[in-house]
């Protein structure tokens, strides 16, 4: 395989690379020094050794699953000492992600903050078999445990998403709907359609990190909430806000002139809001820039 060759096959599968480092870390700056350094140890290789390479594909997996396990245990450590609540980076994502139901519900920041709750190497195997369908042969290979003991790892973090993870898959109408009506009444001060648009039990969760203003712990029930809300129209500099696509669904973008970009994502159950996540660490929106290229 040549030189040119070697680059080729790594570039199409940059996009599938990068969501399993992603789905991994929950970082996207993370998941970009992961790929790099993937594509690196692919170079390495040299011609003839990637020639004898069966499965380029599956080969550049097992690198960027490595990767990833190491440096989530180490980023593992670093999330115990976080100021306030931790949250996902957000993605801008092209709207065909959310064509592809399953990898749409994997990269929302709702299911991102599921995989959070799992040690490293389970959520490396959920990752890999129930997002990408990988043999068990090759997750056992990517992990360094045998076969056995990834179907039971991978039962135990089936067993502990499935009791964690959002209960409803909504559409693309239904969702945007929803996000349309929170934003009306979150512009306009209407604390009724606030009222309409979130569950009684609704939960706010604000990743700040210490850099931007926001709740350290999370905000239960609507009254709570809104009560955070209501003072938004009022500001002196008013606030553009869009719909964007983020982590392939439809989410609000908010740029303040003064408290600086939030990214919002919404988790909506039977109509209403259950849960709200706002992402306003600066060093967390590099991801928002442009759109990014997810696959599996």
């Amino acid at each position: 395989m040549t030189s040119s060759g070697a680059t080729d096959l790594f570039v199409t599968h940059r996009s599938l690379l990068f969501t399993v480092a992603y789905e991994m870390l929950g970082s996207a700056a993370d998941a970009e020094d992961v790929v790099q350094e993937a594509w690196l140890r692919w170079a390495d290789l040299g011609a003839e050794a990637q020639a004898e390479v069966r499965d380029p594909r599956a080969y550049c997996v097992r690198i960027v699953t490595r990767q990833a396990l190491n440096r989530l245990r180490t980023l593992s450590r670093r999330r115990e000492e976080y100021v306030g609540e931790w949250l996902p980076e957000p993605l801008l994502t092209v709207p065909d992600v959310a064509e592809d139901v399953e990898l749409a519900e994997s990269v929302s920041i709702a299911m991102l903050t599921v995989l959070e709750s799992l040690a490293p190497v389970e959520r490396a195997v959920f990752v890999l078999r129930e997002v990408f369908d990988a043999p068990y042969d090759e997750i056992a290979e990517a992990v360094g445990k045998s076969s056995a003991a990834v179907r039971q790892i991978g039962s135990r973090a089936r067993s502990h998403v499935a009791a964690r993870r959002p209960r409803t898959q909504v559409g693309r109408t239904e969702q945007q709907l929803v996000v349309e009506r929170f934003v009306a009444a979150v512009t306009t001060g209407d604390v009724q359609g606030l009222m309409d648009v979130l569950a009684p039990d609704v939960v706010l969760v604000a990743d700040g990190g210490g850099f931007a203003n926001a709740v350290r712990v999370p905000v239960n029930g609507a009254k709570k909430v809104i009560n955070l809300l209501r003072p938004f129209p009022q500001v002196a500099v008013g606030p553009r806000i869009a719909l964007v696509w983020l982590n392939g669904g439809l989410g609000v973008r908010i740029d303040d002139e003064v408290g600086g970009p939030t990214l919002v994502s919404l988790e909506i159950e039977d109509g209403r809001i259950v849960r709200i996540f706002a992402m306003r660490n600066p060093h967390k929106l590099g991801g928002v820039a442009t759109e990014t290229e997810l696959a599996r």
